[in-house]
This record gives C-alpha cells, sequence and structure tokens, in this order.
C-alpha cells in the first residue's frame, strides 16, 4: 500500500538555531514558541544537533552537593558548563527523509525511543519536523477515504477482484469485509493488505456461505 510520506503529515514552520546560539537565546526560543527542543544547523541549514529542555536543565540539576565551582569531571555533568549550543545539543541529529512513509517513521521512533524526527531533503537541509502526534493522524482518516482505498487499491489492483466481489464496510476504522474471493487469494492475504492502509484500526473477514461454512472466519 502506499503509505502517506512524512513531508505529508510533518511541521515546516520550524524553528532552528546554531552551534554559537547562546543559552538564554535557546531558553527563550523554547519559551516563546512553546516547544521542548530546538534544531541546530549549520551554515548550509544541515541538521547537526538538538537541544531540549533536558539539556538546558543540566545546569540546574548538575550542581551536586559540595560543588565548589571547579570544573572537574566529579562537579559537574559536561552539559552543565555548557554556555552555548554547542555544548548542550546531543548529537549527531537523529532525521527522517521527506519521503519516508509514516511507517518508517514511526519504526525509527521507537526503536530510538524519541518523540520526534528531525526532518530533511534529498540535500540533507532541513525542511521539517515530524512528532508521534503528527503519525497519529492517519488514524483520523474518515471511514469513507479508508473503504475507497481498500476497495480501489487492494481489491481491485492488488487482488485482481471485482469491486463488487467483497462487501466492504468502516466504521471508526474497523473493516469488516463480507464476501468470497474469486481470484484464489487467500482470505488471510486480503486482512493482511487492508491492515497495512493508514488509518485502519482492525480488519475482520467474513466469508459467504456456500452450505457447507460453519461460523464466519475472522482472522
Amino acid at each position: 500500500m502506499n503509505h502517506r510520506k512524512v513531508r505529508d503529515v510533518m511541521s515546516d514552520a520550524v524553528v532552528r538555531i546554531q552551534a554559537g546560539t547562546p543559552f538564554k537565546e535557546i531558553a527563550h526560543l523554547l519559551l516563546e514558541y512553546d516547544i521542548t527542543a530546538v534544531p541546530v544547523v549549520d551554515t548550509e541549514d544541515r541538521p547537526v544537533g538538538v537541544v531540549s529542555e533536558a539539556d538546558l536543565l543540566h545546569k540546574m540539576w548538575g550542581r551536586q552537593d559540595g560543588d565548589t565551582g571547579d570544573r572537574t569531571p566529579a562537579s559537574r555533568p559536561a552539559k552543565a558548563w555548557a554556555v552555548d549550543a554547542a555544548g548542550l545539543m546531543t548529537s549527531p541529529a537523529l532525521c527522517a527523509q521527506e519521503d519516508w512513509s509514516v511507517v518508517d517513521a514511526a519504526r525509527v521512533m521507537a526503536q530510538h525511543g524519541v518523540k520526534r524526527l528531525l526532518v530533511v531533503g534529498a540535500d540533507g537541509r532541513l525542511t521539517g519536523v515530524v512528532s508521534r502526534s503528527d503519525l497519529l493522524r492517519v488514524f483520523v482518516r474518515k471511514d469513507q477515504a479508508i473503504r475507497t482505498e481498500i476497495v480501489e487499491d487492494v481489491l481491485v489492483r492488488s487482488l485482481g477482484e471485482s469491486p463488487s466481489a467483497v462487501d466492504v464496510t468502516v466504521s471508526h476504522g474497523f473493516v469488516v469485509l463480507t464476501g468470497r474471493l474469486s481470484s484464489g487469494a487467500a482470505p488471510a492475504k486480503l486482512v493482511e493488505l487492508c491492515r497495512d492502509v493508514d488509518g485502519v484500526v482492525e480488519v475482520e473477514f467474513r466469508p459467504v456461505p456456500d452450505g457447507n461454512d460453519g461460523a464466519p472466519d475472522s482472522f
């Protein structure tokens, strides 16, 4: 299936800073724009890192009991000494490509345990930011749009079935398929393809009894 792309759901209004941006200016930007992190870019607008609220807070909780202010490994973590983005940022920046699918982006977020990814174009320049909430937009697709994609892309294009071979109903992302496949495709394959459609929550296949069937099958 043709999943929605990162470029379709990302935010392209991105506040950005450079390595030399001072500590207090970063704090002002986070508060002014009500954001929790800001990307750091080089002179060609390519991401080199990210500064988050947590990075700034090292300045507070990084001080240890008995800290004399001497810059020693035993006194404070390195970020507690930072005065600009170069010292505060987490690097390298974790990025997604504009043409990644939302599934690709969700997988990388889960693997790395992050809430957002910077988005870059083919030239490596920053074009946006995609967050978990952006990815969740696929689950608010209208049921009619989901049904149309299942009929046109799954039944007709992928399986070569008639659009009327299987009755497709969608309610709140729950898909019910009722009918019988004539192409020889396994019902499990149909269900698998439907589950791969953006916005689908669950799928149930109910074959039409031919006199020998018992209860409807579910997959």
